[in-house]
């Protein structure tokens, strides 16, 4: 078992076979934006009893479901789902929701959300520069008064975008998943990507996730990641990042023990009460879990 408590702030399940829930990016003919072979993820369900196998021996007494629902008619079918997974088995801990912020029925959607407990955040995708739509924003700003966090699924070019959300709903947590994905792992790349980490640190509001980085980088090792831990905890200190898994997309990389191990070999250097504030006090703060 891993000695420090993990809270893993970025997991996901699904069930092919739901009658009302939609997983566009793992139909059997479906191709992932950037990954180039999915077809180990598409299964006909992962739930929450497959997910407690895997971190049975890696001391995760906390867990956040991040939505992975895609083309649902109605995105609460999924909450409901997860909070009976909740209800029965203690996990997920909390629940980031989708909601379609640029839609007229967004503030409508969030409270139908918010009727059960586990709800924390929302993440919602959207095409180009979606981030300063005044529609889309619209339905951000819902989620102040609310209090629920903003996952964001983002890249590097995007930083700008990020800080001016910030800035104007300085309200609202931001928490930027999966390390803003670096996608080349190439020296010049890096350093954009570590420029990008600069800018959207400006703003206190904002939280980086780190997470998700064998998607980018298959044949990864803690040498080959430690460079975007160590940077993305130069540029938001120790008390605004948060580590996740983004189980079981990255265990076509690695097993879970793995990824936490690696993570703890990456800190081991800082002081104790930093490693404990990065592997799950931030989270449980975040997250109010």
């Amino acid at each position: 078992m891993a000695e420090l408590a993990f809270v893993d702030t970025h997991f996901h399940l699904h069930d092919m076979k739901h009658p009302t829930l939609r997983y566009g990016w793992l139909e059997p003919d479906a191709v992932h934006g950037f990954l180039p072979d999915t077809d180990p993820l598409k299964s006909q369900h992962y739930f929450i009893k497959d997910y407690l196998a895997e971190i049975r021996f890696s001391n995760v007494p906390k867990a956040i479901h991040v939505q992975a629902a895609v083309n649902t008619p109605d995105p609460v079918d999924e909450t409901i789902w997860l909070q009976a997974f909740a209800d029965e088995t203690g996990y997920p801990h909390g629940i980031v929701a989708e909601c379609h912020l640029a839609r007229p029925d967004a503030a409508d959607v969030l409270d139908r959300h918010l009727q059960y407990p586990n709800v924390r955040g929302i993440r919602n995708f959207g095409e180009g520069h979606y981030l300063i739509d005044d529609a889309w924003r619209k339905g951000f700003a819902e989620l102040g008064p609310r209090n629920l966090v903003s996952c964001i699924d983002t890249r590097v070019e995007l930083a700008p975008d990020i800080l001016d959300l910030a800035r104007t709903f300085p309200d609202i947590v931001i928490c930027v998943d999966h390390c803003a994905i670096p996608m080349a792992r190439d020296p010049e790349s890096f350093r954009q990507w570590r420029a990008a980490m600069d800018i959207m640190a400006e703003s206190p509001n904002v939280m980086m996730k780190i997470s998700g980085l064998g998607m980018c980088d298959p044949l990864w090792t803690v040498e080959s990641i430690r460079p975007y831990v160590l940077g993305s905890i130069e540029a938001f200190g120790v008390d605004r990042v948060v580590f996740g898994t983004n189980w079981p997309v990255d265990r076509m990389f690695s097993s879970y023990p793995d990824v936490i191990n690696a993570y703890a070999a990456i800190i081991s250097g800082f002081p104790r009460d930093d490693q404990v504030k990065m592997f799950s006090g931030n989270a449980e703060r975040i997250f109010r879990i």
